[in-house]
């Protein structure tokens, strides 16, 4: 069956608008609800609302009555699998909500990730290193998955502390969900419907956070959001494997490595260098890639744009990898090879960086 194009613009850009509006609301309203200083975590020098979240999830919810009244010959495809998507993502928005609002013990918050995994996990939606039918295959393929969905959703957490960053970089994740649709004629509808809406979402905050912001997601939005592309990396990007096969395949470790580059390289380079200096890499701090790269003389947008970049070049890569090249070892030795490159350059940058951090004045 082909989508109704008319019936996508109208449900993408009704998206939008809901998107923009109740972000205009929350922003008129929320002088203190979800405000937070950001003074150790984001770069930023001024409190201001941690309320996008909340737009996100309300959208989140919209967006599945509208499949409902849009689409309704394609509500088959509303599986067990997304029910599994809709209870995990509606878990992280709670997550979330209860950090931003009572700042909850790490393990509290930790224990929940696990659970969002397990959720995915027991609705059928994890990650298929081995078959099925092979011993300890079902404990093996549970423990990565719930090892990928805390390490994204803590990732994507960390990664919201400069204006449009984790904003930016989640779009350019959606968009790339999309073109792995793509390759199937969006035979996926519901998901590609659901991609559609997370975009239009996306975009609608992004005039709020977007430099200099007006407000943030929080992390009521970045776990929300964390665990829904989680999920969505796992049925789009790790399920990639050559047809008539099941055994472990290298293309499923190195899409989502190249869908997910930026926040991977962000949130190795800051666990490696707060291990190095004896600190806890969970405690929050202006240690980031983005940080440093400010130091460096970089401008916010810049360091926005810089990443966005980056993160569309290596979806160039996925681009080229599916559509144009036959799969090899060696095109995979060539993706390695791109990624450490560009975290090595990375951790030059941030060296470079470090050393022109402004130092706190003595008093």
């Amino acid at each position: 069956m082909v989508l109704n194009t008319q019936n996508i613009i109208i449900f993408a850009l009704s998206a939008f608008i809901v998107s923009y509006s109740l972000n205009r609301i929350f922003l008129r309203f929320s002088t203190n609800l979800g405000t937070r200083s950001s003074g150790e975590v984001r770069f930023a020098s001024t409190s201001k609302p941690s309320v996008g979240g909340f737009t996100f999830y309300i959208s989140f919810l919209l967006c599945f009555i509208s499949i409902n009244l849009l689409f309704p010959e394609y509500l088959a495809g509303a599986t067990k699998q997304t029910t599994g998507l809709f209870a995990a993502s509606s878990l992280g928005f709670m997550l979330g909500f209860a950090d931003d609002a009572y700042n909850t013990n790490p393990v509290l918050k930790f224990s929940g990730q696990i659970v969002c995994g397990l959720i995915l996990v027991f609705t059928d939606l994890y990650i298929p290193l081995f078959p099925p039918g092979m011993t300890g295959s079902f404990v093996i393929n549970s423990i990565f998955t719930i090892i990928w969905v805390i390490g994204i959703m803590n990732s994507l957490n960390m990664l919201d502390n400069m204006d449009a960053i984790t904003t930016s970089i989640s779009i350019c994740i959606m968009s790339c969900g999309l073109y792995m649709l793509s390759l199937s004629d969006f035979k996926d509808v519901f998901t590609t419907l659901l991609l559609i809406g997370g975009i239009a979402t996306l975009v609608g905050f992004l005039f709020y956070n977007w430099y200099p912001a007006k407000m943030y997601m929080g992390d009521t939005g970045s776990q929300f959001i964390g665990v829904f592309l989680a999920a969505i990396a796992i049925k789009l990007f790790w399920n990639f494997k050559d047809p008539g096969t099941n055994n472990l395949q290298i293309k499923q470790f190195l899409i989502p490595l190249l869908a997910f580059i930026m926040p991977i390289i962000d949130t190795t380079t800051v666990f490696i260098r707060r291990i190095a200096r004896g600190q806890s890499p969970f405690t929050g701090g202006a240690d980031h890639t983005t940080h440093h790269l400010a130091y460096l003389g970089l401008s916010v947008p810049a360091v926005g744009i810089l990443f966005i970049t980056i993160n569309m070049l290596s979806i160039l890569f996925i681009h080229l990898l599916t559509s144009y090249l036959e799969w090899n070892y060696y095109y995979s030795f060539i993706v390695l090879g791109y990624f450490l490159i560009l975290f090595l350059i990375m951790q030059f940058l941030y060296d470079l960086g470090g050393k022109k951090k402004p130092q706190p004045q003595e008093s």
